[in-house]
């Protein structure tokens, strides 16, 4: 059984790396559901085995806060902020400061997915009306969205999981951890301005004057429920339950039916989640892997290091992904401290602004942009993701040694 746990191990995460199967539409969630089916079909996870390996509490945490973020989404805020920035009279490096402030302060609160998915289209469209090259914005938002979101313990799935697996505090990991984020989302702006500071030396167009629907009733609603969930943290309630209410109150409305919000719930990600908990904790129960992981932290190569720990946050990142990464380390190392995980939120965060495929946000940017009609390539990230990863997580390196 050994054998077939790591084969199932090894060719999930194979594809979680490759992304898809040549010639099949199997996805990142397919691989994860998959493997996960095989071993309980083979025995190698029973009915118990797998109720006790899926984290519940970070599931449904997930879950609330992307409740939360349809609300917005349905009320057509997303779509406002687009507009907002798009169509400001002011000069095209404002508009990039505006892009950055607002992709990281609402990722820092909402899931950065949701907001780059809801503000891409709407930003291509109103910048290219401009006849502005919506590229570096597009970078920006994508980069701005993933440094805000590893600010908070709630920013993005990685760091809800690292939260409800290390019980740690709200407003404790914020001070930890929003420093470097702030200083990230400067990083962005400069690298972006820096590097595509001809196309931003084009003014543009007058914007237009045309806007979006707004719904706001439920705007305010959204925000009376995202006050609530903060309060929640400060309280000493379990957080999932905290969130499921807040949630539950969301979803008690006479002009949005349930069906419409869970229609905007990221279910594929929840799944993917699922996956991911039954295998690595088959794997992890191997005493092989048990034995494996002793000597290496033995031999000084222990997560809980940051001269180990940042080096694996990029790797793994721009390979795996830093979702996968983050529930195989958690499942490898269980009792890592208090610091190496505010570290493990932090820079497999950052990290993910490398390459393109280092986070989930960098790819809804690019579909959803070339749905648009804007093409963002891989080089054109590179360029800045690069620079804007090493400076960052350099700096969050620093910033975490100081505070540890």
């Amino acid at each position: 059984m050994t054998g077939l746990v790591l084969a199932v191990f090894v060719v999930v995460y194979a594809g979680l790396a490759a992304g898809r199967l040549p010639g099949l539409g199997i996805d990142r969630t397919g691989f994860a559901l998959l493997g996960a089916l095989v071993l309980y079909a083979a025995g190698a996870a029973d009915g118990d085995r797998v109720a006790a390996a899926v984290d519940v509490p970070t599931l449904a945490v997930l879950f609330g806060l992307m409740v939360l973020s349809a609300q917005f989404y349905v009320s057509g805020f997303y779509d406002w902020c687009a507009h907002a920035i798009a169509h400001r009279g002011a000069s095209p490096r404002r508009l990039l400061a505006a892009t950055v402030a607002v992709a990281g302060g609402l990722s820092a609160v909402l899931a950065n997915d949701v907001v780059v998915f809801a503000m891409t289209p709407l930003l291509c469209h109103g910048l290219r009306a401009r006849g502005l090259d919506p590229r570096p914005y597009l970078i920006a938002l994508a980069g701005a969205a993933n440094a805000g979101s590893a600010a908070t313990i709630i920013g993005n799935p990685q760091n809800i999981l690292i939260g409800q697996a290390g019980g740690l505090d709200f407003w404790r990991f914020l001070a930890v951890c929003g420093p470097p984020a702030a200083v990230a989302l400067a990083v962005v702006y400069g690298t972006v301005a820096t590097v595509w500071r001809r196309e931003l030396a084009e003014p543009g167009r007058s914007p237009g004057h045309e806007r979006p629907a707004v719904d706001r009733p439920g705007i305010l609603k959204g925000a009376v429920a995202t006050v609530a969930l903060l309060g929640c943290f400060a309280l000493p309630v379990p957080q999932a339950t905290g969130v499921l209410v807040v949630a539950g109150a969301l979803l008690v409305s006479r002009r949005r039916t349930t069906r419409e919000m869970l229609a905007h719930v990221d279910w594929p990600l929840l799944l993917l989640f699922v996956g991911l908990f039954v295998i690595t904790d088959a794997v992890a129960a191997l005493p092989v892997v048990g034995e494996a992981v002793a000597g290496l932290q033995a031999a000084g190569a222990d997560p809980a290091r940051l001269g180990v720990l940042a080096p694996l946050a990029l790797a793994a990142s721009n390979t795996i992904g830093n979702v996968p990464a983050v529930v195989l380390v958690l499942a490898l190392v269980p009792d890592l401290p208090e610091a190496a995980l505010h570290g493990l939120a932090l820079l497999s965060t950052l990290a993910g602004n490398l390459l393109l495929v280092g986070s989930l946000a960098n790819i809804i940017v690019v579909e959803r942009a070339a749905g648009a009609g804007v093409r963002l390539g891989f080089l054109d990230h590179a360029r800045c993701g690069v620079p804007m990863t090493l400076v960052s997580m350099a700096f969050a390196t620093a910033w975490l040694a100081i505070v540890a």
